[in-house]
Formats: C-alpha cells, structure tokens, sequence
C-alpha cells in the first residue's frame, strides 16, 4: 500500500516537479493583483464611479491634461442615461473624482496583463514551464483577456439609453453582468492561487495507515465549505448590482418581519430570485447564515481530528473568518452601505474563500487513499 501511495502521490504531483518558484511567486503576485482589482472594483462600483467613462480602448489612454480636455471628457459623460436620469447636477469636481476611480479600475486590470503575458513569453520561451503548466498558463491567459471585455460589456449596459426607458429604471449596469465580471475575476484568482501553491507549497502528503472515514468524511466538509463560500460571494454581486443592502436594513428581522411581504412581488417568481432588490438581500442573508455554520462546523470538527497542527490552524482561521464576515456583513447593513465598511465585507469574502482553497488544497492527496487496493 505505501508503494501504492508513494506511486500515486508522484503521479499527482508530477507537473510541479522542477519548476521554478520563481514561476510559483509569479503567479501568487498576479493573484494577489487579481484580489486587489476585485477589492477596487468594488470600490468603484461603491462610489458610483463604473458608469464616468463612456469609451474604452484595448491599450488604454492618458487621462485629460487640459480644462479643454476636461471638459471634453465631462460633455461625453453629459450624454449618458446616468447623468441624465441620476447626476444632472454633478459638479466637474465630483465628476474628476468618479472619472478616477474607474479610470484607476482600468489601468490596474491592464497592469495585471502586462505583468502575467510578458513574463508568461519568456518564462515559456526560457523552457520554464512543464507542459501541464503550460496548458494552465494558457487557460489562465485566456481568462484574463476574457474578464477585461467582460468589463467594458457590463459598463456597456449602463450606458445603453434603451435599457432606462421604465419609469422606475435606475441607470446601472446589469446585476447579470456585474455577477460575470465577479465570478470571472474570482475565478482567474482561485485559478492562479491553487497553481501558486502548488509550486510554492505542495500538498500535504498524508500516510494512508493514518487517514480514517472521518478524515475523508471531513474533506468533504471542506469542499462544500469553499464552495458554498465562492456561491455566496457571488450572491453579493447581485446585492450590489441591484442596490439591495439599502432596503430593509434591521438585521434579524426584515423590519418586523421574519419573511418580508415583497418577497415574491415581481411575476414569473423566478425573477424575484435576480431581479427584486428584497429577494436578493434575502437570498444573501441565508446563504451566509448557512456558509457561518458550514464554516463553524469545519473548525470544530478540524480539532477534534488527527491531522497535521497547520492545517487545524487554517481550519480554526477559516472558522474565525466567516465569523467576522457575518459581523461586517451585518454592520454593512445596519449602517446603509458605508464605503469602507462594504469594501471590507467585500475583501472579508475573499479572504474567506481563500482560506477555504488553502484547506482543500492541502487535503487534495487525501483522495488518493481512496485508489489504494484494499
């Protein structure tokens, strides 16, 4: 059996042998770039800055130098269905402030292609990479270029005049879209951070004589646990998409009800589920409630097993984390959507997720038990 187990555990991590860490640290700094776009995203979209600039170009442009320049920029903003319907008295000062932020948004996503694609060339011409690695690196490329039109096609649904023509349209980019854009960027991130580890920091390899049912059984947990955290995360977007942490903000309770009338209002039901601000925040509030527990159940049952001291640790962390993001989500609310505090929700969630990844990372070998003849 251990020949078996060394065989296997060879074989799964056969793609990571002799690569560089320098490829390794590569690809967490381009993760880490990816955690601080969505943080600053967030931030923009916080600020009500996403819809300031109607153009967009592959390579990007310097921003105005000039009053003239200025004011050119401000006229083109003057024709969208925002200013019309929402900021027709928006100072050029203000407007400079919200131009910024997207434009910062922008320029850091551009960034993050310059610094994954161009060493990505050399590091495949020098023949740093494996072919597993390869086919990663390419996957990894492609969403990356993927997610930065995904963005201009969000912001291009808030600027379409069609889209605001009810008499209760709110000029915003479509939730539908914003929760693409999300998932896609948290999607490239989990990408390169499990990737990154795996060259950084390898699985751990666990001895099959001491690998019980309850350790498989608790695996499971931890898979569940990650991915019931990345479904809440996206859950969020379409809070923020639809403005929904700005209605009903009185936390057990929707103000004095536990089930708030509104819930069901718009026909066919399904659409309440995307599209009612009500059902949205509803949706978020149980999604995280059942994320905390999952979580809490994951460190608790994390002590009570054998298993290595870090990754109890991580476990305990993981626990602590979803507390805490219960705590900032709540305070969010009960104090309508502070700037900070939103974007720290908003981060919280990541670091959630992360730890989450971290854990089933290192349990990944635990499978091959499974394989092993009986």
């Amino acid at each position: 059996q251990a020949t078996v187990t060394a065989e296997l555990g060879a074989a799964a991590a056969q793609s990571e042998v002799g690569v560089s860490r320098v490829v390794g640290w590569w690809m967490a700094g381009i993760a880490g770039m990816c955690v601080g776009a969505v943080v600053l995203g967030g931030v923009t979209r916080l600020t009500e800055s996403g819809l300031s600039m109607t153009d967009w170009t592959l390579a990007g442009r310097p921003p105005p130098r000039s009053a003239e320049e200025w004011e050119e920029e401000f006229d083109k903003y003057r024709q969208s269905p925002e200013f019309k319907w929402k900021n027709s008295d928006i100072t050029l000062e203000h407007f400079k402030f919200i131009w910024y932020m997207e434009y910062g948004h922008r320029m850091w996503g551009r960034n993050i292609g310059a610094f994954f694609y161009l060493p990505a060339i050399v590091f495949w011409a020098r023949g740093m990479l494996t072919p597993a690695l390869k086919k990663r690196v390419l996957l990894a490329g492609g969403l990356l270029g993927f997610q930065g039109l995904l963005g201009w096609y969000m912001v291009k649904s808030g600027l379409d005049h069609n889209n605001f023509l009810g008499p209760s349209d709110v000029p915003r980019v479509s939730q539908y879209r914003l929760a693409a854009h999300l998932s896609s960027a948290v999607v490239l991130y989990s990408f390169l951070f499990w990737n990154a580890k795996e060259v950084l920091r390898p699985a751990f390899k666990f001895d099959p004589a001491k690998v019980t049912p309850a350790m498989l059984s608790f695996r499971k947990l931890v898979i569940s646990s990650k991915a019931l955290a990345f479904i809440t995360l996206v859950s969020g977007a379409f809070v923020a998409g639809l403005d929904a942490g700005l209605v009903y903000n009185s936390f057990p309770k929707f103000a004095d009800r536990w089930i708030p009338e509104d819930i069901l209002e718009f026909s066919p039901t399904l659409r309440n589920f995307t599209e009612n601000p009500t059902t949205v925040q509803f949706d978020h509030r149980i999604l995280g409630t059942t994320t905390l527990a999952l979580l809490t159940a994951t460190a608790i049952q994390a002590q009570r097993l054998p298993l290595p001291p870090h990754m109890k640790s991580v476990a305990l962390a993981l626990g602590v984390m979803g507390w805490c993001q219960v705590g900032l989500g709540i305070s969010t609310l009960l104090l309508y959507v502070p700037v900070p505090l939103a974007a720290a929700h908003q981060s919280g969630a990541l670091v959630t997720l992360s730890l989450a990844m971290w854990l089933a990372h290192e349990m990944k070998l635990m499978k091959v038990v499974k394989m092993i003849p009986k």
